[in-house]
């Protein structure tokens, strides 16, 4: 009997430890994986190029065969790089130009035109695609070129996010995508997906989700289960499951890793769903990774769009349109004294050019100053992200104590008993209450600068070196400096936070500098000196 109930109890643990962890959890462990053998991927993407490049000897003078060699690195490299796709598209249209076979033309400049949209580049787009004529050619040529005058449009609506003509842009690109659906089969995955992205764009997400291909048939390759899966993430998103539309950005932007696609948005829109739900620690190692995508892609268009949740946590503290606006303000100027110094230094250069060593020397400065300011924006960047989510816990936090001290204040109002009412009010710790405060600091502070109490020590011989409690993690005397190092240097604002006087503080400060190896007025200097992880 004893046996069976053990049996039991841990049928039942296991139960619990099975449904306790979300498919989420598991997903992101997953990601993080891929994520890790990434560089394996992509070294398999690049031997398998290669190969394909090594076979480019044996064509010979083949025209038709260097054709196909030229396409199918172009393939491999359109969602790959994006330089590289154009370069191959480029080179299939010379040389179908010069075997004079409009079949072959065609297919390349629809190929040219879709890494031209990839790239963000829309001007170049419009002009490229409307000088084709797809007349007579192909249901497969004539597909694909519907395809991506749909694509353009559904683009162009996005990039605008304008009432006006968005709008228009969207019926525009459904139009082509009804072009483009009459010459597939209803069967096919490619049918099914852009079916159900075009009721998307056009707001029926019902029938969106419907018309999807399922996501765990067979025979679906990682290219197709990743689109598949970003695009039916948006829909869940724009149905306001966000659950939903997280855990289809994970499977999308796993399967971009394995395929070593660069050209994507699962792993930004995933970052961006993930911040606002309040995990910046994830959220902060997507956006680094769709950042280095999109950089190693080379299209303008995700770059920027990628780029645009870096502020967002500044985002937060922007309250109104007018801040917005004069932070724009703040940007364009910038970008306009940027491009003024750049002038003058071209027209510095040119009157310097019989000059080059000097000319080479104040080059040279000025990149390794600019090489500092950005490590220094970079470790700025660290300091605010980790002190941001430090804030929203501490806030948090003392939100749900004062919480709960109202209840209890309410219940004792209630039952009419005012001397637990004192009870409750004696009973807070101001002292522990800061001492907490304190202890959090230190935590995430030394997070950041794990290297400080080594490196303030360096400063003191070994006898005016400062000696930590087993249960301390910083003191007064680090705690000052710390302060100092994260951009706190006003005395009155360390004597507020620290609940000391400002003269306290002086005192504090002074007898430090006194007793350490270098002068006074460099030590805070040194402070300063000392580097984030």
């Amino acid at each position: 009997m004893t046996r069976i109930l053990g049996c039991l109890m841990a049928l039942l643990m296991l139960q619990v430890y099975v449904f306790g962890k979300s498919p989420q959890d598991s997903l992101l462990k997953e990601l993080n994986r891929s994520i890790e053998n990434a560089p394996v991927y992509d070294a398999l993407k690049i031997k398998g190029i290669d190969s394909i490049r090594r076979t480019l000897a044996t064509t010979g003078a083949d025209p038709g065969a260097r054709y196909h060699i030229y396409q199918l690195l172009y393939e491999q490299y359109k969602v790959f790089n994006f330089d590289s796709a154009f370069v191959y598209a480029r080179l299939m249209e010379k040389l179908a130009d010069e075997m004079q076979d409009p079949l072959r033309l065609t297919y390349a400049r629809t190929r040219i035109g879709f890494i031209l949209l990839s790239s963000g580049m829309f001007t170049e787009t419009s002009a490229f695609l409307n000088s084709l004529d797809v007349t007579g050619m192909p249901d497969s040529i004539r597909s694909q070129y519907y395809l991506m005058k749909s694509r353009f449009y559904y683009d162009l609506a996005d990039y605008n996010q304008d009432r006006y003509y968005s709008p228009s842009y969207i019926h525009q690109g459904s139009l082509y995508m009804d072009s483009a659906l009459h010459l597939m089969s209803p069967a096919s995955f490619e049918y099914q997906y852009n079916k159900g992205l075009q009721y998307y764009k056009m707001g029926n997400l019902a029938a969106a989700r419907g018309n999807y291909p399922n996501l765990n048939q067979p025979g679906l390759n990682y290219r197709q289960l990743a689109v598949a899966a970003c695009t039916l993430g948006y829909i869940y998103l724009h149905a306001h499951q966000s659950d939903t539309a997280i855990e289809l950005m994970y499977r999308s932007a796993i399967a971009d890793i394995k395929s070593s696609t660069k050209e994507t948005m699962a792993m930004y829109t995933l970052a961006t769903l993930l911040f606002e739900k309040g995990d910046i620690k994830n959220a902060s190692h997507f956006i680094e990774k769709a950042i280095a995508e999109a950089v190693f892609y080379g299209a303008r268009q995700r770059k920027v769009q990628v780029s645009s949740i870096l502020p967002i946590i500044e985002q937060e503290r922007i309250n109104t349109a007018e801040e917005r606006t004069r932070s724009l303000l703040i940007y364009a100027s910038i970008v306009t004294l940027l491009l003024v110094a750049v002038v003058i230094l071209a027209v510095t250069v040119t009157r310097q050019v019989r000059k080059l060593k000097v000319a080479q020397e104040i080059i040279t400065a000025a990149h390794l100053k600019q090489q500092e300011i950005n490590n220094q924006l970079l470790e700025a960047n660290k300091i605010k992200e980790e002190y941001v989510g430090y804030c929203f816990n501490i806030y948090a936090s003392y939100i749900s104590k004062i919480e709960k001290l109202k209840h209890a204040l309410e219940q004792k109002l209630t039952d009419n008993k005012p001397n637990e009412v004192k009870y409750l009010v004696n009973n807070i710790n101001i002292r522990q209450e800061r001492e907490d405060l304190f202890t959090n600091f230190d935590k995430v502070f030394l997070k950041i600068f794990p290297h400080f109490v080594e490196e303030f020590n360096a400063l003191f011989e070994p006898a005016n070196r400062v000696a930590l409690r087993e249960d301390e993690l910083l003191n007064t005397d680090l705690r000052i400096f710390a302060l100092i190092r994260i951009g706190i240097t006003d005395n009155e604002k360390i004597a507020r936070i620290l609940e000391y006087s400002v003269n306290t503080i002086y005192a504090y400060k002074t007898k430090i500098k006194k007793r350490s190896l270098v002068p006074n007025e460099e030590f805070e200097n040194r402070i300063m000196a000392i580097k984030a992880l």
